[in-house]
């Protein structure tokens, strides 16, 4: 549904052209993926039998407007051996759900601290 999309701006898709991109009307943050454009892709997995896939699009709807900086700093504590305590995730995942509203994030977090803490992954290694 081509119709229904539209970039950060409220551009619809129709509006982002070639000619339109020449004469400077389209920005950045016209091309910029939109947390509704996400959650619609989500149906739609969904609706395909696909409730992985459509999860991965909801958490990826949360994380839109999170900052880059602090993304790659998850990341980063995220990966094994990166975290020294199970209390750094946790405090991640709070900040997640509290400073980003992305509160399927910070589940996620806060299952993979259960999980590295039951496989012994806190052990720093970097």
């Amino acid at each position: 549904q081509p119709h229904a999309v539209t970039g950060r701006r409220g551009k619809p898709l129709d509006a982002i052209t070639l000619d339109a991109v020449q004469a400077g009307d389209v920005t950045m943050e016209d091309l910029r993926i939109t947390p509704e454009a996400l959650r619609a892709q989500a149906e739609i997995a969904r609706d395909a039998g696909r409730p992985t896939l459509a999860l991965n699009f909801e958490r990826a709807a949360e994380l839109v407007d999170v900052p880059q900086e602090f993304i790659m700093e998850v990341y980063e504590l995220l990966r094994p051996g990166r975290a020294k305590t199970k209390q750094q995730l946790l405090d991640a995942a709070t900040a997640m759900r509290q400073n980003h509203r992305a509160d399927g994030i910070a589940r996620f977090i806060e299952e993979a601290a259960e999980t590295y803490e039951a496989r012994g992954l806190f052990t720093y290694r970097f």
